[in-house]
């Protein structure tokens, strides 16, 4: 058996970041043909993920909200947010070396971090694209992403359709704006320490202050 880790929901200003580790048989995850989540169909990895639930040994999924993400951005970088909840995974795994995907740019100072989090001896192999490289972080991303779009598709059920969330998406920004404009303010789920919700926030208040000008 082989571990890895990965997350799904880095970077969206609204919805959880979800981080996964996945213990299984490489050869038998590549006989699966697991690759990157990003590479696949929805359809796809939804598939994948139920296979990959049935050959595991051990599947973690660790469901991080908006406001716990703010909560820990007043006091760390995304990267150091990273850090703490992959070596919250890792310390239930039951595997001596696991494959994590670095988001530091500098591969060994990322798993170094980890490490000092760890409270056991444990060798971490971390890599930019691990999920192309090592089949368990393939699965991890796997398992990760269908477990977001599936609360994502909850949350719309209950908030609208917001689009995929991310900044750059014009349906996030339309439902952001035609939210404030009824609301006056933004709707939960959002991560309010994203440098776009302020911006957004910035904008809103500084031309109500306009409008009384």
């Amino acid at each position: 058996m082989s571990c890895g880790v990965d997350e799904a929901g880095r970077g969206p200003v609204i919805g959880p970041m979800v981080v996964a580790g996945v213990c299984a048989s490489r050869d038998a995850l590549i006989g699966l043909g697991v690759k990157d989540s990003k590479k696949l169909s929805p359809k796809r990895r939804e598939k994948l993920a139920k296979e990959i639930r049935k050959i595991a040994s051990q599947i973690i999924v660790l469901v991080v909200e908006p406001e716990e993400i703010d909560s820990l951005r007043r006091e760390m970088t995304l990267n150091d947010i990273e850090v703490e909840l992959f070596a919250r995974i890792i310390s239930k795994m039951n595997d001596e070396v696991v494959y994590v995907d670095a988001a530091d740019v500098d591969e060994e100072r990322f798993a170094r971090e980890i490490a000092l989090k760890v409270r056991k001896d444990v060798n971490i192999i971390s890599k930019h694209k691990a999920d192309l490289l090592y089949p368990e972080v393939s699965a991890a991303s796997i398992i990760a992403k269908v477990e977001r779009d599936r609360i994502i598709e909850e949350l719309k059920k209950k908030m609208g359709d917001f689009g995929s969330g991310y900044p750059a998406d014009r349906r996030t920004k339309e439902y952001l704006e035609e939210y404030f404009n009824e609301h006056g303010d933004l709707p939960p789920n959002v991560r309010r320490s994203w440098k776009s919700a302020r911006r957004f926030l910035n904008k809103k208040r500084q031309s109500n202050l306009g409008d009384f000008s």
